[in-house]
């Protein structure tokens, strides 16, 4: 499912917009805003893939939201501009926008720009897999990290604490612990516990209910068990 929200001061748009979300099977509506304040604090707030922008908006329009987005929120959502004003699609595109969608909107054309989003989304999914890096937002820049020299990942509020190899220390990203786990290869990075993920090369021992990495000890969750047991019931 992609978690997306709308965002129009039309009702009747935004209405339509909710509307054609729920009944498009892919899609899963996080929120509808009217502010784009609001929509600010539910995108710190939420893991959202994909975002349906009004550009003609109170206090803060779609365009100069748009660069907030990709600016502040990491991953960046894809993101739609819905207009009724065919000149500022270009201004769209200078943002890096999925796609442009002219009011009235009607549903064969935003299950066409859907689809578009949904395999952008699998594509990103699957380049991010082939990687052996990430790129983590640290605070004003995008910082690389190597797959290999990650040791156990920790959530800690609005923040994921990376451990590695070659540092006594952790780096801080804003980011979230759901967004992370789409990105890791899933046969070298497992997640135990709501506030952890471990890799799997670097468990130097093992009971049925911990593992241990350098000097940390991190308990199994009762929610996370049988990933766990996947990868540690050959050693057992």
């Amino acid at each position: 499912m992609i978690n997306c929200i709308v965002l129009d001061d039309d009702p009747a748009v935004l209405f339509s917009l909710k509307l054609y979300v729920e009944q498009t099977p892919f899609l899963h509506l996080v929120a509808a805003h009217s502010n784009p304040l609001d929509a600010l604090k539910t995108l710190q707030a939420a893991d959202v893939q994909l975002i349906f922008i009004d550009i003609f908006l109170p206090e803060i329009n779609g365009l100069e939201l748009s660069r907030m987005i990709t600016s502040f929120i990491d991953p960046v959502p894809l993101i739609v501009f819905v207009t009724a004003y065919e000149n500022y699609a270009m201004d769209g595109y200078k943002v890096n926008a999925l796609d442009y969608l002219m009011k009235p909107i009607f549903y064969e054309s935003f299950l066409a720009t859907a689809c578009r989003a949904k395999e952008r989304l699998e594509n990103r999914t699957r380049v991010y897999n082939d990687r052996d890096y990430l790129f983590l937002r640290v605070e004003y820049e995008l910082q690389k990290v190597y797959l290999k020299n990650i040791l156990y990942l920790e959530s800690f509020k609005d923040y994921v604490k990376i451990f590695t190899n070659y540092q006594d220390t952790f780096i801080k990203s804003l980011t979230t612990m759901k967004s992370l786990a789409e990105k890791l290869p899933a046969d070298s990075f497992v997640r135990i516990h709501r506030s952890f993920i471990i890799s799997v090369d670097k468990i130097d021992s093992i009971t049925k209910t911990s593992v241990r990495i350098r000097n940390m000890v991190i308990m199994v969750s009762e929610q996370y068990k049988a990933d766990f047991r996947k990868i540690t019931g050959r050693w057992f």
